[in-house]
């Protein structure tokens, strides 16, 4: 309040001594709105209430004094929200049609994160108030918080043609349309802005981030620039533009743009996190685990945060922090946000929880589902077009097993499509396919336009969950059957992808519900692999990859993130029992394997025991599996390639099976190569078992026998047989469509 009290209570005075009660009234009422226990206050309003010469209180279309609103909104902002909004409520009583009361309460209740009730006093305040903009601009504001995208549309667009020159419209609904994924009546829309108001930071940014989400990243950089010789320390401006430069491929610069956003906002977790990911692309994971830390400190609620930190530190077999957190680690991604369920496969083996993860982060990262409706021909087509969807198309595990299954399709059946997102070199593989796509810098909509201009019959997606995940296509609908194979251990979660190969192995009755696909099981094991695969002929000796000659080899090539305490307990304790063994594991990264030795030191174990076998060749990597004796599987994500890799080059492997597909796959490779007995179901006999080949040589030398014999006779390597399955598996999935069936569970018999 502007006057001092004393001056306010004498000019009230005044005005009942000249009969101006209501007046007195608001003086009083103003008072108590910003001092409620005010005794003078109060006493002469009971005055006036007991004074027979002063009217009730009047009913008035119009409002009260401008400062009544201004108090009002002071109340709130001393986080007396509860009292201002009973205090407007209570002179809506003597001004029912004040536009600007219904206003300033919306403003209270929007402060408040109140935003249907805020929704419904500006929309009073605008329909009492048509001509003016700002009302409905406020409502706009509320419904899009509330998520009714659509309303606050059409408000913003009648705020602009209440006062084509009120400025802040425009930027609220330009961004609005980005979100949407309309970039060019943004572009349009954040132009007009500008044009209004050259100087405003958010616009250029706004607009930057229309171009980029376009990949016109040269315009994206350009507008964030421009929005910084405005405010040279805006961080969303600094954030935006790392994103843009990384993704451009300029890291050095994306990290010194991170760097300067958190700078003028040290505790901005966005900028944290995005700085972790431009690390790690220069394989700094320790910095990264650090941002990542930085990023969950500055917001501990953030499961994306978590995830990408517990993420990395499996990756160096920093097992503290997941220990330490286990329940927080088993609602990552459950609750709160959406992450990608592929970082927390290894971290446990629940397919209940991993099926939600999946779902959710589905329904985050597809925003539209636009799949067409697919009339079915009126005849089957000659030939069925198949078209393999991936950035895998390169010297790649994906490739590694499917090579042999293309190049033997049947060509007088089928038509063999290639659709590549990836940016490294595929040419090598172009001859296995009929028809090439390169479709890297399509969007996910015009790549699946493409796919149904090409006639494809099934869309089959070799990526799931993984990195470079673009389930988008799937989700424009690029085929009428449309099937998840292979690079994911697990459930799409989208309600898009009719079907996922896998056999009653891998997804047993039992686990079934946890599936949101149709099953299309294939009647050995669901993996294809290449019987062509060549194991060099040189030769490897034990002294070369620094193993001991007479010594016991334990070996296991998974990669260094699905190792965890449980199965690396089991393993020193094999070391303890089988004097002079070894363990030879993977070099992956440089702190695995500090942390790894340092944990077999704290289990009284000599780290030299531990052996890291350096990346070579694929022939001599397949080669040298003979140089171990027992391979020794993890538990939570089995070894899948890798398990292939050993049984190829005669290296029998040792499994758990566990609950989900990731921790299936091994026990469906050891059955259909006839090796039953080296499935496990418990730790306890996983590693008796081990315990018992490892001091048994003729029982070892027994499975070594029987897994040669049986390499090239049993069906995990028949190629040929794969492939009639498979191709039995796409015949039934399009029959199903062709008879206008809805998508089920098939069996290749």
């Amino acid at each position: 309040m502007g006057k001092p009290l004393e001056t306010i209570f004498m000019n009230a005075k005044r005005h009942v001594k000249r009969g101006e009660y209501d007046a007195a009234r608001q003086l009083y009422e103003g008072v108590l709105l910003q001092f409620p226990k005010n005794a003078r206050a109060h006493q002469g309003l009971a005055q006036l209430q007991q004074n027979s010469d002063a009217p009730a209180r009047p009913r008035t279309a119009g409002d009260p004094p401008a400062h009544v609103a201004d108090l009002l909104l002071a109340l709130c902002n001393n986080g007396r929200q509860e009292e201002a909004i009973a205090k407007g409520k209570e002179l809506l009583e003597t001004f029912p049609g004040s536009a600007l009361l219904h206003d300033t309460i919306g403003r209270i209740y929007h402060a408040g994160q109140q935003s249907e009730q805020a929704a419904l006093h500006f929309r009073e305040a605008a329909t009492l108030q048509p001509e003016n903009a700002e009302a409905h601009f406020n409502l706009a504001v509320a419904l899009q918080k509330l998520g009714r995208a659509g309303e606050a549309i059409t408000s913003y667009r009648e705020a602009i043609a209440r006062q084509p020159t009120y400025h802040p419209p425009y930027n609220n609904l330009g961004a609005l349309y980005q979100a949407l994924g309309e970039y060019d009546l943004a572009i349009a829309t954040l132009q007009n802005a500008i044009k209004l108001k050259p100087d405003w930071a958010d616009a250029y940014i706004n607009l930057g981030n229309s171009f980029h989400e376009l990949g016109q990243h040269d315009k994206a950089i350009s507008y964030y620039n421009q929005a910084l010789t405005f405010q040279p320390n805006h961080t969303r401006a600094h954030f935006n533009m790392g994103l843009t430069l990384s993704v451009q491929g300029k890291k050095p610069e994306a990290i010194m743009s991170l760097e300067r956003a958190i700078v003028h906002d040290p505790n901005n977790g966005e900028a944290h996190k995005a700085l972790g990911n431009v690390l790690l692309d220069f394989e700094l994971r320790d910095e990264a685990i650090l941002s990542y830390g930085r990023a969950v400190a500055a917001r501990p609620e953030d499961s994306i945060a978590w995830s990408l930190m517990l993420h990395q530190q499996a990756h160096i077999c920093d097992w503290e922090a997941t220990e330490r957190e286990a329940a927080r680690v088993r609602a990552i991604g459950v609750e709160g946000a959406p992450i990608p369920p592929w970082r927390m496969l290894a971290t446990e083996d629940s397919p209940a929880r991993h099926r939600i993860r999946s779902e959710r982060y589905t329904a985050s990262i597809v925003k539209k589902r636009e799949r067409p409706a697919f009339a079915p021909p009126a005849a089957r087509p000659e030939k069925l077009r198949i078209g393999y969807f991936t950035s895998d198309i390169y010297h790649h595990a994906t490739m590694f097993l499917l090579r042999r299954m293309v190049e033997l399709h049947d060509r007088d059946r089928f038509e063999i499509h290639a659709f590549s997102y990836g940016e490294k070199d595929s040419s090598a593989y172009h001859p296995l396919f009929d028809a090439f796509h390169d479709v890297q810098k399509m969007q996910d909509g015009e790549v699946a336009a493409l796919a149904r201009k090409t006639g494809i019959d099934i869309a089959i997606d070799l990526k799931g969950h993984t990195r470079d995940v673009r389930l988008g296509i799937f989700a424009h609908g690029a085929a009428p059957v449309q099937i998840a194979y292979l690079g994911y251990p697990g459930t799409s979660g989208a309600d898009f992808i009719d079907y996922m190969i896998a056999d009653r192995i891998v997804v047993p009755p039992e686990q079934r519900a946890h599936y949101s696909e149709s099953i299309l099981y294939l009647p050995d094991c669901y993996q294809a692999n290449d019987n062509h695969r060549a194991l060099s002929e040189r030769p490897i000796s034990r002294a070369e990859m620094n193993l001991p000659e007479d010594a016991f080899v334990f070996a296991c090539f998974n990669n260094s993130y699905k190792i965890t305490p449980e199965e690396y307990d089991i393993w020193m304790r094999l070391l303890h029992k089988v004097d002079g063994s070894v363990l030879w594991l993977l070099k992956t990264n440089p702190w695995a394997e500090t942390n790894l030795r340092r944990e077999a030191e704290k289990r009284g174990i000599d780290p030299s025991r531990i052996v890291f076998a350096a990346p070579i060749g694929v022939d001599l990597h397949l080669a040298r599996q003979q140089l171990a004796d027992l391979f020794l599987d993890t538990f939570n994500v089995n070894a899948h390639t890798t398990a292939s890799d050993a049984l190829w080059g005669g290296l029998p492997v040792l499994t758990r099976m566990g609950q989900g597909f990731a921790a299936r796959v091994a026990a469906s490779l050891l059955q259909a190569i006839g090796l039953p007995e080296l499935i496990t179901t418990t730790s306890a006999d996983y590693e008796a078992l081990a315990l018992d080949l490892a001091t048994h040589p003729e029982k070892l030398a027994d499975l070594r026998g029987r897994l040669a014999a049986n390499r090239l006779t049993t069906p995990l390597f028949d190629t040929e047989r794969f492939v009639r399955h498979i191709e039995t598996g796409y015949d039934k999935a399009y029959d199903r469509f062709l008879k206008g069936l809805a998508p089920a569970d098939l069996s290749v018999e």
